[in-house]
């Protein structure tokens, strides 16, 4: 199997903007192994374009998303500096292909974090502060009829992040309990909280951390870290205005054109 063809072609769908056949169809024994593998491949290919790592993201923390691809652990991705829209921004809706938008709170690290080892008392350490965020995922497969290596090899589906314009510290929100309530066109279409995440979206960080080390990467000084959607995610199209607010922390907003 060679990673970085198939790297390749997932590039090549994102900058087009058309979707390809599912990747487990054309490669019945891809593995997670090998999609990480991939995911890394395309990764290469884009900071050896420029590109730069600006942090990570954490997907299928909720125990609903991980039944439904039956999984048992949480999947992540790679944020480039292309993806971050600043909040007050709006978003071309063609830029994409079948967007849809998550509420998560987003980690702000002061400190490395290396696994193997990490724990959720090393995450409140290391982390700088933590703002409301919006993550657009995007999938270069096909009416995202996605298995769990799919959406792995396609950088977990990752595709733009907004943070709100607040930084809070940490030590003051009991993350666990942190409501979110979530608003499309100016109505609540979802809420939740943070125990949603993973059991706690620092312990998300957590796993990240210790799971990257399998691959002798950790989350570095100053990178920006997605730890997981608070609810389902909600479908954009042009028009569409989203706001996520969480108790005590602020709100932030996106609109796509």
């Amino acid at each position: 199997m060679n990673y970085e063809e198939i790297a390749k072609k997932l590039l090549e769908s994102e900058l087009a903007g058309t979707p390809i056949a599912p990747l487990t169809e054309k490669y019945p024994g891809l593995s997670i192994e090998d999609a990480y593998r991939i995911q890394l491949a395309g990764v290469n290919m884009k900071l050896s374009q420029g590109r730069k790592v600006i942090g990570k993201k954490i997907g299928l923390t909720s125990r609903g998303m991980q039944k439904l691809l039956g999984v048992n652990e949480p999947d992540y991705g790679h944020l480039l500096d292309d993806m971050l829209v600043l909040e007050g921004d709006t978003l071309k809706r063609s830029d994409l292909i079948a967007p849809k938008v998550e509420g998560e709170l987003a980690f702000v690290l002061k400190d490395t974090l290396r696994g193997p080892g990490v724990t959720i008392a090393d995450v409140y350490r290391a982390t700088e502060g933590i703002f409301p965020s919006f993550e657009i995922v995007d999938s270069r497969i096909e009416d995202w009829k996605i298995k769990l290596p799919d959406t792995i090899s396609d950088n977990a589906s990752s595709a733009r992040l907004v943070l709100g314009s607040r930084m809070a510290s940490i030590k003051d929100i009991d993350l666990k309990l942190i409501g979110m309530m979530y608003e499309k066109n100016g109505e609540m279409v979802n809420s939740g909280v943070g125990a949603e995440v993973w059991g706690n979206p620092a312990a998300a960080v957590a796993w990240l951390a210790n799971k990257l080390s399998t691959f002798d990467i950790a989350l570095e000084k100053g990178e920006i870290i997605l730890s997981g959607a608070f609810t389902a995610a909600e479908k954009a199209e042009a028009g569409d205005v989203f706001t996520v607010s969480f108790y005590g922390l602020g709100s932030v907003s996106i609109k796509f054109i």
